[in-house]
């Protein structure tokens, strides 16, 4: 498509904006084994028919989109999700860039390379396609298949030097790609520091967005960081404990007045215990059935589709 016109990268091609319907802004649909699966058996997803069976529950409840977020080298494996997204038909957006470092080995590339060579990495797999072998071998084999997304996380502890160079990459992608950027962070912690960095980056805040920022109780912290311009992402609403209160229904009722173009929802399943197809819950189908009934029970039943479609549409859309 041409770069005047606004468009969503997604797995099997570049579609409109319009057309992504109700989007998951944060999920892991494949997670191969790799470096993260050794200590964590339940991460893997590598079944493609189970993974299909429970997109395809997705799309028949009305899902369209999902975001996936296991960027290079950490189990992504972009064949297996452009097979799962052409048989359930449900658009998927495949990210590049690079994890938390608990999921690479401590010799990893990801320390050796300079800031320039990552940026190019980024870089390739937005325009050119994806490596075969996700960069796990000396040998590169650039698939059709391109990155719509470019990841990067921060833990508990204060930003290294290796971590801002990840910035300095990811956001030297968006530059030169008009990519939209996500970001992990742990309940929400350094989510200020992360927009302060992108800021002085230069970075588009409108095109970047923190996510499980809700396990955050704070909820001054979530008025200033949403007040940046970024968009927060909510994924903890099925996990609170029962019998505690949950949250993350709290922060909706009380932002959604006045942030709901800031706000959007995924359920980061990373898990297979929570995937329904592999015997585990509450399943994909919990934001478009029970938690959908929990709005509305509430009240905000009318910010459902400004959370699930208006916002994605603006979020994750190139502009280049």
């Amino acid at each position: 498509m041409s770069d005047m016109i606004s468009f969503v990268r997604t797995v099997l091609g570049d579609i409109l904006p319009a057309q992504m319907g109700i989007v998951y802004s944060h999920e892991h649909v494949v997670i191969e084994e790799s470096f993260p699966t050794v200590a964590n058996k339940d991460f893997i997803l590598s079944d493609v028919e189970k993974i299909t069976t429970e997109l395809q529950e997705f799309y028949a409840l009305g899902g369209r989109t999902l975001v996936d977020t296991m960027p290079a080298n950490c189990g992504r494996n972009v064949e297996k999700l452009a097979a799962v997204s052409q048989a359930s038909k449900v658009h998927i957006i495949v990210p590049t860039g690079i994890h938390l470092e608990i999921y690479y080995p401590p010799n990893h590339w990801r320390y050796h390379l300079s800031e320039d060579a990552i940026t190019d990495l980024f870089i390739k797999d937005v325009q050119e396609g994806i490596d075969r072998f996700d960069y796990g071998s000396p040998v590169v084999e650039r698939t059709v298949y391109k990155a719509g997304l470019v990841k990067l996380a921060t833990g508990d502890e204060p930003f290294t030097a290796h971590q801002e160079k990840i910035f300095h990459a990811v956001v030297n992608t968006q530059k030169a790609t008009g990519v939209p950027i996500l970001t992990h962070t742990n309940s929400g912690k350094h989510a200020i520091r992360q927009v302060e960095l992108f800021n002085r980056l230069g970075a588009d805040l409108n095109h970047v967005v923190l996510s499980h920022v809700d396990k955050n109780t704070n909820l001054d912290y979530h008025k200033a960081l949403m007040q940046t311009g970024v968009y927060v992402e909510y994924d903890s609403h099925f996990r609170w404990k029962s019998g505690q209160e949950n949250f993350t229904c709290t922060l909706l009722e009380k932002l959604l007045p006045d942030y709901s173009n800031r706000i959007v929802l995924g359920m980061d399943m990373a898990r297979n215990t929570y995937w329904k197809s592999y015997g585990g819950k509450p399943g994909l189908r919990f934001l478009l059935t029970e938690f959908k009934d929990e709005l509305s029970r509430r009240g905000l039943s009318s910010y459902f589709n400004t959370m699930f479609i208006k916002n994605p549409q603006q979020l994750f859309s190139f502009k280049h």
